[in-house]
């Protein structure tokens, strides 16, 4: 891959690199030392360490370049005369420091320059030894600062390529790979935060102290921000206490933010400083990490595991030699041991060692679990170094042949008193048959008897056991099994007790000896009260065997030993059902068992105590039992890139529909053996993993594919074959490039200048990736400190560098970079004086390249030149040299200037060597010259071969192009006018080993140009091709002759019905010449043209054509159509047998039939309906060819239908008007003289409707079925009509509760509506009830409250999408309604409470002297009212003359024993409750006495009409007697009580009284009372 880093060298933590061999290594060492530049590397190779501060690449250990351990810091030993170590130095304090693996510690080298140091170092060491350590030291630095730069150039180069690639697809949030680390250190040491971050885009990132930004430029001299290669660090300088603060960085690019945090403490001396003590050392990159007082320990990690594989089984030891220096007695760092970043405890299946000077772990039961990449961390007081290797474990070999690996990973997922759920991830092998399911086993702890959970194998890697005894601990273990048997158990779980959570809990508190169990609770329990709802009751898992239900406990505090009932429902019932009937759970979660797959259930809690049961929660959302989890996608795009001789880096695309995701296995095959090996045994969640243990030169192919706990997905696509071999060059030792040289300056302005250099001789056998520039100034002809110019690769041979001083002077130095590391700088440029140019001609052209070189000509290339001048560019004169001559004898190639930036020169004399150079020019004249090539031989290089054009058998035309010494990074690179092709719309590149084609997709005009190839990696292959405007129409005749040797057709033969039935056969020819000719051909027998076969062919347009008036029975078989033109043929067929033919023939017929009835009048458009928006049903349908004399009858079921309109034909459309006729003639028969009118559409509608058109030329029939469904269909179009003119749903009040109401312009009974409330269809009841008032639909809510606050809405259904209106009734909206409701209930209850004389009384009463008079009234009310008689609008009171009687609180009666004269006068009767007043009066006339009949009873009815005794005289009827009330409050109508016949036989007086029983007289019996008034025609008065 050229131009790019492999991607697993940045992102793959288990990267080896033990592909660079030692020989490799030393070739490259050789050559760096040998280089000619090597001499005065001193300086630059210091600089170039500026690259790279820290490395962030946790994979990476230090350089194997040195195999001794890097060189120590200065420590304060106590040594002797003979620089032996006594003692050494204790510190006053200890700051503790992070220590990355990677950061450099040789560094410090550089401070030796000081006057300090070079004092200590005269003391200690004699000068001979001082040379000795300067030389090593600065040789130790130069190879790890390259090291470092080439890492680190490598890593950023392939992020670069990738970005190029799919910048979108590699688009993500800032991620911090290592994070800054928390610091205490004293006052006036120096401290350094370091992190590095990735992203992309490239992260901004900014640091702050206490939530504020820490600004370096306001606080000068404190702070020393710095960013280089995504490596960040914040330095306090001289801290002091206020540093002591929360520091944080934050980085943040378009995809996100991320932030990371750290503190730094500050501490002081409690006493004086020891002056002779050096003072704290500055953490920078010159020094090296901070280091405390006293020991500043090395650690080297030596003699390392590698790459291991193990069977399941077996032991495996991984062990590491640890240096430490200095070496201290008895002194143990921390050792510790990770698998995939998670820490390793002791335990029985891993055994941790440590011997003084190695670590060891080992594992001494090889399982899968214990697959995966181990790290190995040593940490000391100075910071840490870490190791990572993989282990790889395979299955051990099964006990029955082809069964499946042992599954893996087995966990209790949730564990309760009678039941516990286990969960385990599928095997990556299965034998070589799927998977049928698994079998779970459980052993009780302390035995050894393992029992089979389940009967039938069960497919979810999920599982519940049941059937456990409480209290009891258990293991479990899982087989896999197919149809050829059974796995391996897995490795047993970890230990889980069957118990409640709750009890569980419990048993982990701490209990003191003399006290027992410590219970705190925040207070008393509170005793005899019934817990409240269970809250956020929720499924949190649901498959086909179980559902888990959880919930929080009540709201209340203090309740005593809350427990739980669970309840389930099916779902579109009510009934609920207890599932733990016996005992309530503790814990507030549950498994539910044994429920109907597919069924829908809803679910609830209850609480209970010792007080009773609680309320039932919110019952949960309907959940169908079934499994949720589908088994993921595969996994696509598998790539796979080399690494190793013996590993290959795989990477692929995660499942786009993946839920749960366990991880993925990957398999490899070797290429043509269709044998797929696992390359790991436990997923991997990542999408690139490395497969190791490969062989060398072998191609292997790789697939992958998903799991989850629903199962393995299918394979994803195999990727492309790749050879395993080393990643750079195919395994041939490769080095970092040559320097680059020619520094030129291309452009000046007054703080920039434009370089431009040449491509190194050597590139070290991979591509160059980028290049890196530094500058420094030159002060008076002394150079000073180089400085980088840019921190990211550059690709091309030309950068500005900014940020320079106007009239300062400079020097350049280039290195370039590939995959194999940076090269060394090129000597400095000749010094450049920064000053904007301002001559008006063009600047040189750069960048001069030679291609398709040949013994008479080649290719020259160049790029225009950066500076412009004052006018554009606009030609260019090359000049022309043999390399050996002198100055004065270059000559111009061309006369006038090319506006191209090549130029084929030709006439060169062959075996000569060449030079060349270019300018510019512009308005203003001719520029500077270019810088001149390298001298170019002109000769034709063995077995070079030309650009060869090819037009194949289909006309294609490609440019195909032949190499024979490829290299196996070399690839074919295509060019238009010498610009990189990268639109494939107008060519298609196919490269096939050492041969490429260049297709044409569509040649035209826009494609003139010459074509070019270039080989890289070879010494300049290439050649050309001329694509001119005569080639092109040459190519296209070539192409056209080769493309239609075959006649082309625009169309097959096909068949198409014509007026009156006619049958034509057709196709159309693309281009047929005049002498073309077609022979027809049926069942492979030629027809010629005849009576029954009419054919036609149009050489104009390649219609040909066969017409046949009808088809027989005979005609059935294959026609075809044979075509010759010249040498070309072609020929069509198509078959009509069968149905095929069958159905054409009767559409032949059915088109002849409607010829012949459409000559008489007909129907355009068949009978249908209409609804018209005032919901009336039209009939109506489209007529054709009528005159005056064609008449239109219509017919119901048979029967004719007479039209009250007239039937006319202007429009060509007859409409009828259907509807429910009147009563009575509903009931009717039809008759002759049926007239229809416009009332609602009903059943009685539905029937089969009919119209006949008829006249002297003939009669056509249309028919309507409005029966079952199409009278369904109208009616649903009916009701849309009545739904869209509904208006909004309204609320409003009445005295018995609020109701909603809606309008339609027209209601129909059928019409079905349906009320919801909250989204779900209402049951109605006595409560809640609906109905229609006319055009008004309502919702009567009686006695409302909170609960049915909420959104209503009413659903008409027209048999499609329905329409919904809907009102919200909540809020204030609420409050105003049921205000509303409360008024008017209790005005309604006022009326009809209030006091009230039900029947009334007479106005005048008549008697003769003597006589007995007894009236009775009813009275209601509640209270039961006061009753108060008067005379003369004066209380009276009952006495042995007058009788006043209030029985049972509704009867008040008013007797006179014996009327008199003084008894006449003015009588009411006044009745009064807390709600109203009532009052009712009558006038007593007394006339003389006649014979005494008796007692003249009145009595009122209802309707407060007196009804008279059977003694009242006569004459006394003839008038109607009305009574009279008077009432405060409104009128309101009562029925009285049945009137009743009473016989006093010692008295002899007959009374017409109120009956009243014990019980009151029922509805029916009260309305027996004859409700008429007495008139003067009547001969007596009724009982």
């Amino acid at each position: 891959m050229s131009g790019s880093m492999p991607f697993y060298q940045k992102h793959h933590r288990h990267y080896d690199r033990g592909y660079r061999s030692r020989e490799t290594e030393s070739k490259l060492s050789q050559y760096q030392t040998s280089s000619r530049y090597t001499a005065g590397s001193s300086t630059s190779a210091i600089s170039t360490s500026r690259g790279l501060k820290v490395s962030s690449h946790s994979g990476l250990e230090a350089s194997r370049l040195s195999p001794v351990p890097k060189r120590a810091k200065p420590t304060y030993l106590a040594v002797d005369k003979e620089n032996q170590i006594i003692g050494y130095v204790v510190p006053i304090f200890r700051g503790s420091q992070e220590f990355v693996t990677g950061f450099s510690n040789t560094e410090e080298a550089r401070v030796r320059d000081t006057a300090a140091y070079m004092a200590r170092r005269d003391l200690f060491t004699s000068g001979l030894e001082m040379e000795r350590s300067e030389q090593i030291s600065r040789r130790e630095t130069m190879r790890e600062s390259a090291e470092r730069i080439s890492l680190n150039k490598r890593i950023y180069e392939h992020g670069e390529h990738f970005k190029r690639i799919n910048e979108d697809s590699l688009m993500h949030a800032p991620e911090f790979v290592i994070k800054p680390r928390s610091h205490t250190v004293w006052e006036k040491q120096c401290v350094r935060l370091h992190c590095t971050v990735s992203g992309w885009p490239d992260p901004r990132v900014v640091w702050y102290k206490n939530n504020v930004a820490i600004d370096p430029i306001g606080n000068a001299g404190k702070y020393k921000l710095e960013s280089r290669y995504s490596v960040h660090s914040l330095e306090i300088n001289r801290c002091d206490f206020d540093d002591t603060a929360q520091y944080h960085v934050s980085a943040m690019n378009s995809k996100g933010e991320q932030s990371a945090y750290a503190s730094v403490v500050v501490k002081r001396f409690k006493g004086e400083i020891d002056e002779s003590l050096p003072s704290p050392r500055r953490a920078s990159t010159e020094d090296g990490p901070v280091s405390e007082y006293g020991i500043n320990f090395q650690t080297h990690i030596v003699d390392k595991f590698g790459v291991s594989f193990g069977r399941e089984g077996e032991t495996m030891s991984l062990g590491c030699t640890v240096i430490i220096y200095p070496t201290l007695h008895l002194y143990k760092p921390e050792v510790q041991w990770y698998r995939d970043d998670v820490l390793l405890s002791p335990s029985k299946w891993n055994h941790m060692h440590w011997s003084g000077d190695r670590a060891t772990l080992t594992l001494t039961h090889l399982n899968k679990e214990d697959e995966g990449l181990y790290t190995l961390r040593v940490t000391t007081k100075s910071g840490y170094e870490t190791y990572s290797a993989y282990v790889f474990v395979k299955d051990a070999d099964a006990e029955v042949e082809r069964a499946p690996g042992a599954p893996l990973d087995v966990r209790c997922l949730d564990a309760n008193k009678d039941y516990i759920i286990v969960t385990w991830k599928q095997p990556a092998v299965d034998g070589g048959d799927s998977i049928l399911g698994y079998f779970v086993d459980r052993c009780e702890v302390g035995t050894t008897h393992w029992i089979q959970c389940n009967d039938t194998p069960v497919k979810f890697a999920r599982f519940p056991v049941t059937g456990l005894v409480e209290g009891r601990s258990y293991l479990f273990r899982v087989r896999a099994i197919n149809k050829s048997g059974m796995s391996r158990p897995s490795r047993v779980s970890e230990p889980v007790a069957a118990m409640d959570p709750s009890d569980r809990a419990r048993m982990r508190g701490t209990s003191a000896p003399w006290t027992g169990q410590i219970i705190v609770t925040e207070e008393e329990p509170a005793e005899g009260v019934v817990p409240g709802r269970p809250l956020e009751l929720q499924v949190t898992e649901a498959t086909k065997n179980y559902v888990v239900l959880s919930w929080n406990p009540p709201g209340e505090k203090g309740l005593e030993g809350v427990m739980y009932y669970v309840e389930k429902c099916v779902s579109g019932t009510d009934s609920w059902q207890r599932v733990n009937t016996e005992i309530p759970v503790k814990s507030p979660r549950f498994a539910l068992f044994d429920l109907a797959e597919g069924k829908s259930y809803s679910f609830r809690v209850r609480c209970c105590n010792s007080a009773g049961v609680g309320e039932p929660s919110d019952p949960t959302e309907a959940i169908t039992v079934g499994d949720k989890l589908d088994i993921p996608s595969a996994p696509s795009k598998v790539v796979p890139t080399r690494n190793t001789d013996t590993s290959v880096v795989v990477s692929w695309v995660a499942s786009s529909e993946a839920k749960e995701l366990v991880g993925y296995y990957i398999e490899g095959s070797i290429e043509g053996s269709n044998v797929w090996e696992p390359c790991n045994n436990k997923p991997v969640k990542a999408t690139r993993f490395i497969c190791h243990g490969l062989m060398t030169g072998e191609k292997y192919m790789f697939r992958v594919r998903a799991v989850n706990a629903a199962g393995l997905s299918q394979f994803s696509p195999e990727s492309e074959a790749v050879e395993v071999k080393a990643a750079i060059g195919g395994g041939i030792p490769h080095a970092s490039p040559a320097p680059p040289y020619g520094i030129t300056v291309l452009e000046c302005v007054c703080d920039s200048m434009v370089l431009a250099w040449k491509q190194p001789s050597f590139i070290g056998g991979a591509d160059i990736t980028g290049y890196f520039v530094d500058y420094r100034e030159v002060t008076d002809g002394v150079p000073g400190k180089w400085h980088e110019a840019n921190i990211k690769a550059i690709s091309d041979r030309a950068y500005r560098v900014s940020d320079l001083k106007e009239n300062r002077k400079y020097q350049f130095q280039v290195r370039a970079a590939n995959m194999a590391g940076v090269g060394i700088p090129s000597l400095p440029s000749n010094t450049f004086l920064c000053e904007e140019w301002t001559i008006a001609v063009p600047g040189p052209p750069h960048d001069l390249q030679v291609r398709e070189v040949r013994n008479d000509s080649l290719v020259l290339l160049w790029k225009p030149p950066v500076y412009q001048g004052r006018d554009p560019v606009n030609g260019f004169y090359i000049d022309i040299k043999e390399a050996d001559a002198p100055e004065e004898v270059w000559r111009g190639v061309n006369n006038k200037a090319t506006e191209k930036t090549f130029i084929k020169i030709k006439n060169l004399k062959e075996g000569e060597r060449f030079v060349f150079r270019v300018r510019a020019q512009n308005k203003a004249g001719v520029g500077e010259c270019s810088d001149v090539t390298e001298p170019v031989p002109a000769l034709t290089k063995p077995g070079t071969k030309e650009i060869v054009v090819d037009v194949n058998d289909d006309g294609i035309i490609s440019l195909n192009y032949e190499f024979c010494d490829l290299t196996p990074d070399s690839k074919f690179v295509w060019s238009k006018n010498y610009e990189e092709i990268t639109d494939s719309s107008r060519l298609t590149i196919e490269t096939k080993g050492n041969k490429s084609k260049a297709i044409f997709n569509t040649l035209e005009e826009e494609d003139i140009g010459i074509y070019s190839c270039l080989v890289t990696h070879t010494d300049g292959a290439s050649s050309s091709y001329n694509l001119s405007e005569e080639e092109l129409k040459r190519l296209l005749e070539v192409s056209h002759d080769h493309k239609f040797p075959i006649i082309p057709l625009k169309s097959e033969l096909a068949v198409e019905l014509l007026e009156k039935g006619k049958v034509r056969f057709w196709l159309q020819a693309d281009k047929i010449s005049a002498n073309g000719k077609v022979d027809y051909i049926f069942n492979e027998k030629a027809v010629s043209q005849g009576e029954k076969y009419k054919m036609n062919f149009d050489k104009n347009t390649g219609v040909i054509e066969m017409i046949m008036e009808s088809l027989t029975p005979a005609d059935e078989g294959t026609f075809t159509f044979q075509l010759q033109d010249g040498k070309a043929t072609n020929q069509s067929s198509l078959v009509l047998i069968g149905d095929v033919f069958k159905a054409l023939q009767k559409e032949s017929e059915f088109q002849k039939k409607e010829w012949v009835r459409k000559q008489g009048p007909h129907f355009i458009e068949y009978l249908g309906y209409e609804v018209t928006p005032e919901c009336c049903v039209i009939l109506k349908c489209k007529v054709g060819n009528v005159k005056k004399e064609t008449s239109a009858h219509w017919y119901k079921d048979g029967r004719e239908i007479k039209s009250d309109e007239h039937l006319g034909f202007t429009e060509g459309v007859l409409k009828l008007e259907i509807a429910q006729r009147d009563s009575p003639a509903d009931t009717a028969d039809y008759a002759d003289d049926l007239i229809w009118r416009r009332l609602k559409i009903s059943k009685k509608d539905a029937g089969v409707y009919e119209v006949v058109l008829k006249d002297d030329r003939g009669k056509d029939t249309s028919t309507l079925n409005l029966t079952d469904q199409g009278f369904k269909d109208l009616m649903n179009e009916v009701f849309s009509f009545i739904a869209n003119s509904s208006t909004a749903l309204k609320i409003t009040s009445t005295d018995q509760g609020i109701r909603l109401y809606t309008f339609v312009s027209y209601y129909n009974d059928l019409l079905q509506v349906t009320w919801h409330y909250k989204d779900s269809a209402i049951a109605f009841s006595d409560r809640i009830k609906s109905g229609v008032v006319g055009e008004q639909l309502w919702l009567q809510i009686t006695e409302p409250t909170e609960k049915d606050m909420g959104k209503y809405a009413i659903e008409f259904n027209d048999g499609k999408g329905g329409l919904r209106r809907t009102v919200e009734l909540s809020g204030q909206a609420f409050d105003d309604a049921f205000a509303e409701f409360q008024r008017l209930k209790a005005a309604a209850i006022a009326e009809r409470s209030r006091a009230r004389v039900a029947g009334g009384l007479p106005d005048v009463v008549t008697i003769q002297e003597g006589k007995a008079l007894n009236l009775t009234c009813n009275i209601s009310g509640d209270p039961v009212p006061e009753v108060t008689w008067l005379k003369n609008d004066r209380e009276i009171t009952s006495d042995d003359h007058c009788i006043l009687k209030f029985a049972s609180g509704k009867f008040a009666s008013f007797i006179i024993t014996g009327v008199n004269t003084s008894d006449s006068g003015k009588y009411s009767i006044l009745v009064k409750n807390k709600y109203g007043t009532e009052s009712g009066d009558f006038t007593l006339e007394i006339t003389e006495g006649t014979p005494d009949l008796g007692v003249t009873s009145y009595s009122t009815d209802a309707e407060g009409n007196v009804v008279f005794g059977p003694n009242t005289p006569k004459e006394r009827m003839k008038t109607t007697v009305t009574g009279t009330k008077k009432q405060k409050q409104k009128d309101s109508v009562t029925k009285t009580l049945p009137m009743e016949k009473v016989e006093d036989k010692d008295k002899g007086k007959v009374t017409v009284e109120a009956k009243a029983s014990d019980s009151e007289q029922t509805e029916d019996a009260k309305e027996e009372v004859a409700e008429q008034p007495l008139t003067a025609d009547q001969s007596e008065a009724p009982e």
